[in-house]
C-alpha cells in the first residue's frame, strides 16, 4: 500500500494569530504604537499629532491594505524599483559611418546574388524515423540497422 500524504492548503494565507490579524499586521502596528508612544512623550502636543497621526494612518494601510492581492509593502517595494529604473531605452549603435563601406548601385548589378539553397521537403519514412528518435528518447538511431 503506498504511503499517504497530506496536502497542504492554503498556503498562501498567512495564520491568524488573534481574531482575524496576523502576525505580520500585529507585529507593524505594535512597532507604530510603540513609535507613537516615544513622540508622545518627547514632543509637544502639536508635534506629537502631525507626527503620529500620519505613521498610524501609514501603519494601517501597510498592514491591512492589498492592491490587486498583492500586500502593500510588496507593491510599494516594486514602485519604488520600477521608479529607479531608467524610463528610456535607447539603442546604443557602436558602429560609427565612417567605417562602413557603402556600394555604389553599378556594385550591386555586378554581385548578383546566388540563389538561397533550398532543402529537400522531409519523406514519410524519414518523419517516421525522426519520429522514433523523439519517442525512444535517442535510443534508436536509424543508421544502425
Amino acid at each position: 500500500m503506498p504511503q499517504q500524504f497530506v496536502v497542504p492548503q492554503f498556503i498562501d494565507e498567512e495564520a491568524k494569530i488573534i481574531g482575524s490579524i496576523t502576525g505580520r499586521q500585529f507585529i507593524i502596528m505594535m512597532v507604530a504604537v510603540f513609535v507613537a508612544f516615544i513622540i508622545y512623550k518627547l514632543a509637544d502636543f502639536a508635534l506629537m499629532l502631525t507626527i503620529n497621526i500620519p505613521l498610524i494612518l501609514f501603519a494601517i494601510i501597510l498592514s491591512f491594505v492589498k492592491i490587486r492581492g498583492q500586500k502593500f509593502h510588496f507593491f510599494l517595494l516594486n514602485f519604488i524599483s520600477t521608479q529607479r529604473k531608467k524610463k528610456v531605452r535607447a539603442w546604443m549603435k557602436t558602429t560609427e559611418t565612417l567605417t562602413m563601406k557603402v556600394e555604389a548601385p553599378e556594385d550591386k548589378k555586378k554581385n548578383k546574388q546566388e540563389p538561397v539553397p533550398q532543402k529537400k521537403p522531409a519523406t514519410k519514412s524519414r518523419l517516421t524515423e525522426l519520429s522514433l528518435v523523439v519517442n525512444t528518447g535517442g535510443l534508436y538511431h536509424p543508421d544502425e540497422e
